[in-house]
């Protein structure tokens, strides 16, 4: 009685431990599937110009916020182009980075 009294709590937190990590990792697949194509679509439309700072997905995949970040590259005339897709599991928030260089547009 002993013995179960002492494997029982630890097996029930592994196996909840492991839940939570499958989450984790099918939740981080999403993100970073959302992630590349949001920023395909952004550089292949040329609309990343347009584009907010910040915004979540529309659907099933609402719980997945996005956040566009665009800077100078320091070695060639390029934009860095990053985009961010947070979600959260069991109240901690959880991030996906996806990022390219793209030409600076002619003006």
């Amino acid at each position: 009685m002993l013995f179960m009294a002492i494997v029982i709590p630890v097996a029930v937190q592994g196996i909840a431990l492991a839940n939570r990590a499958g989450v984790i990792a099918e939740r981080k697949t999403v993100a970073a599937q959302l992630a590349d194509s949001f920023l395909t679509e952004l550089v292949v439309t040329e609309t990343w110009q347009n584009q907010p700072g910040s915004g979540t997905f529309p659907g099933i995949h609402r719980e997945y916020e996005w956040r566009l970040e665009q800077r100078n590259w320091d070695i060639d005339p390029l934009i860095y182009l990053e985009v961010q897709v947070a979600f959260t599991v069991q109240a901690q928030e959880h991030l996906v980075r996806t990022s390219t260089l793209i030409e600076e547009p002619e003006e």
